[in-house]
């Protein structure tokens, strides 16, 4: 059953040690190759002989068989495949969620409740005193730090899948779990500082990105840029732990039944935004109190109300419950979950698209290799 369970979670089978190709050193040529395909050179250097190489491209398919790809890779592999489709996941998926990412920041803003009546007051209102700039405030450190912090997150989850595999005696029901743990908690030491400059923009502060770090850096120093670290990591991890192993189990289950390989386009998409709405549902009190927390500022806000200044996690939660009640803390679940089951939804289409891509590169250079090896020895 234990094998069962691994190989529909994509991992290898608990009595099966990973294998261990040694890994070259052209690896970012691949990256790369894949979004610049260039002339038929080989980026891989062979590794295997290649009357191994011409028996995997005879048992090729038109669909590579990713579980047969993803054993043939090292540890350190997996984790860079994992990086780079991360990355690039991430960057597309926060700009085109960002307007709802702004709202939902407004609405769990301290005071939103006496300046905005409800979602669709704060779009309102955000058009008519900035236009549509208005919902991008802070893009710029969103790109930045969402590629950054994606790459990392989904680098350090694919390590950690590929590591705890090879570990005997493992639960595999475990491994998911653990390693959106593992991603959240290195992924949050970039996501913090980003996140920090870009709800204090979306809050009303003024001026650039930079500017706005350079501010926070003046007054508070470099801890500055760490506000509601500790509740980012209250929220994080569990949300992490939900929405990635929601998906693992979920991507499983449908390849188990399916008997396919890969994902088809709909089903990442439909797995994605379910395991990201059961993520947000659960974890949206923890998001409003890291929102307070990053959102208050020393008079460098718009909105006067949230001059209250938070200490800790501890006395954010009994501000809450004294001024607002239970219902504080379901500030901008709507926006939140719609957010999350989008940005999910976006978000794992985006990586198993990009990963897919990468491996699919691989395969081809692989082969390519074997080809000009061939033709040398002839």
């Amino acid at each position: 059953m234990e094998t069962r369970l691994s190989e529909s979670l994509g991992l290898l089978p608990p009595t099966q040690p990973p294998t261990n190709l040694p890994l070259t050193h052209d690896f970012p040529s691949l990256l790369a190759a894949t979004a610049f395909p260039r002339r038929k050179s080989p980026v891989f250097s062979s590794t295997t002989t290649s009357s191994s190489l011409r028996c995997l491209n005879s048992r090729r398919s038109p669909k590579p068989n990713l579980k047969t790809v993803m054993k043939s890779l090292s540890v350190l592999e997996r984790s860079l495949v994992g990086a780079a489709a991360g990355g690039i996941a991430g960057a597309f998926t926060y700009v085109c969620l960002h307007p709802l990412d702004t709202i939902k920041t407004k609405l769990q803003t301290k005071g939103a409740s006496e300046v905005y009546r409800n979602a669709f007051d704060a779009i309102a209102k955000t058009f008519r005193s900035r236009g549509v700039l208005g919902f991008y405030s802070g893009v710029s450190a969103v790109i930045v730090g969402s590629t950054a912090s994606s790459a990392v997150y989904f680098g350090t989850c694919e390590f950690g899948k590929s590591f705890l595999a090879g570990i005997g005696g493992y639960p595999p029901l475990l491994i998911p779990p653990t390693a959106g743990a593992m991603g959240n908690i290195v992924s949050s030491a970039i996501m913090v500082p980003k996140e920090l400059i870009t709800q204090r923009m979306q809050a009303g502060a003024k001026g650039r990105s930079w500017q706005v770090m350079l501010r926070i850096l003046e007054k508070d120093g470099l801890l500055g840029l760490y506000a509601g670290y500790s509740a980012t990591l209250l929220r994080n991890l569990p949300a992490g732990v939900l929405s990635y192993s929601s998906f693992e189990y979920l991507k499983g289950a449908v390849l188990s039944r399916s008997n396919q390989a890969r994902l088809e386009p709909i089903q990442s998409v439909c797995c994605g935004a379910l395991a990201g709405a059961i993520s947000a549902t659960l974890t949206t009190p923890l998001d409003v109190v890291k929102t307070r927390l990053m959102t208050q500022v020393h008079g460098d806000t718009v909105n006067q109300v949230a001059a209250v200044m938070y200490t800790g996690v501890r006395s954010t939660v009994k501000q809450i419950l004294k001024e607002e009640g239970l219902v504080g803390f379901t500030r901008g679940w709507g926006p939140r979950v719609v957010h999350s089951a989008c940005f999910s939804a976006l978000g794992y289409f985006a990586f198993e698209t990009a990963r897919l891509a990468i491996l699919d590169q691989y395969i081809k250079r692989k082969e390519e290799a074997a080809e000009m090896d061939d033709a040398a020895s002839t």
